[in-house]
């Protein structure tokens, strides 16, 4: 069976500049905020290291645990937030309904 990749909802360094050593560790093996996701190679090629603004999910019905899972990550490390990275958060949370999984 073929390894399936993971990858981090929130890259590393989105929002930190500089990013502090012991806080990128920690971020690194956070089990509270878990934010890697089984994907496949294709999609994970294709996020790479982009933020809501320039990839969503190909997926609209994982939007809404997307964009919840990016926000508690970047409120978790007090990481910034762009304006255009908002409005795309804002867009994929529009998807959520009252019974949709946090």
């Amino acid at each position: 069976m073929p390894a399936v990749p993971g990858r981090a909802v929130v890259p590393a360094v989105a929002g930190v500049a500089p990013c502090i050593s012991d806080q990128r560790k920690a971020f690194a093996n956070d089990l509270t905020h878990p934010q890697l996701l089984a994907v496949s190679a294709s999609s994970n090629r294709a996020k790479g290291d982009q933020g809501p603004e320039a990839w969503k999910p190909p997926n609209r019905q994982i939007w809404c645990a997307y964009a919840r899972a990016w926000t508690d990550v970047k409120t978790a490390y007090q990481l910034t937030v762009t304006t255009d990275e908002k409005a795309a958060l804002n867009q994929m949370l529009d998807t959520c309904t009252t019974e949709a999984p946090r």
